[in-house]
């Protein structure tokens, strides 16, 4: 057999080899790994540049040694997610780096990291002052996590005793020009729905490259045609200039009659319609 064609066959065998070994291991992100999961995969890839390009030794010594380190991988693993004592051995604890805006610095020394590094990932958390900061926390991955003082943390509806309805993830319900029946279910929409819709904008579905659905049933389509525009939604602000608009009435009507009771009568509808305006604003002109 030619050097180049036993090569292909051993990369591809490799390959096949190394999906089934990473979908077995799971999915993180890079920056997500620790220590000995970066060593692991480091090691896996060397292991598979031997099986492919070693044409000299027997290829199944190789997947042997492939198998041993990925088994030995996920069987850590599993101890891992048993065991909290042997979760701080192989990934180590996490670590109090500023504790009360005060840096620790032999818990730095421990962790072997120093103050231009730390400032440097209190930056990247937009963070430039080192004692407005109560606790940063080191953990196992090396992401530095960082909770600021009560009165430097920005200010939510929370702070204001503003109660605020739970926000619900717009669904992708066309992708690449085809519609997604699952998250149209999920929504509790149609078929027919969506194409009600789509005839509004005067799209053809063919033409849609992205079309997301938000928690308030309002249809947001990308299009293949970068030069073309689409008409953004418009239910909700027709729906607050309606509201104004019923508003002002009231308040027309009240001043047009001389009825102290009916005036009275329609300027308590004025307040609860300027009360509904005032709860409703922030979701009709988001």
């Amino acid at each position: 057999m030619s050097d180049w064609i036993e090569a292909a066959i051993r990369t591809a065998v490799a390959v096949l080899v190394l999906f089934f070994f990473t979908k077995l291991l799971g999915k993180r992100q890079v920056a997500q790994l620790s220590l000995f999961e970066y060593i692991t995969g480091i090691t896996i890839g060397s292991l598979a540049a031997y099986i492919s390009m070693d044409l000299e030794r027997h290829w199944g010594l190789g997947l042997i040694s492939l198998g041993v380190w990925v088994s030995m991988s996920y069987l850590i693993e599993i101890m891992q997610l048993k065991s909290k004592k042997i979760r701080d051995f192989v990934d180590s604890k996490s670590a109090v780096l500023i504790k009360d805006g005060k840096i620790l610095e032999e818990h730095l020394k421990k962790v072997r990291v120093t103050s231009d590094e730390l400032l440097g990932q209190l930056r990247k958390k937009n963070v430039f002052n080192a004692a407005d900061v109560e606790f940063a926390i080191m953990e196992s991955n090396g992401e530095i996590n960082v909770l600021l003082k009560r009165e430097n943390q920005p200010l939510t509806p929370r702070h204001l005793g503003i109660k605020v309805s739970p926000d619900i993830a717009p669904q992708a319900v066309i992708m690449d020009g085809e519609i997604m029946d699952e998250p149209l279910a999920t929504l509790g929409l149609s078929r027919q729905w969506l194409n009600t819709e789509l005839e509004k904008t005067g799209l053809a579905l063919e033409n849609v490259f992205l079309g997301q659905v938000d928690g308030y049933n309002q249809l947001y389509v990308d299009v293949y045609d970068d030069q073309l525009q689409v008409p953004q939604p418009q239910k909700k602000a027709v729906l607050y200039a309606t509201l104004k608009k019923c508003e002002a009435d009231l308040e027309m009507f009240g001043l047009s009659t001389d009825n102290q009771d009916v005036k009275a009568m329609y300027q308590q509808c004025v307040n609860e319609m300027q009360q509904v305006i005032s709860d409703m604003k922030p979701i009709l002109t988001h």
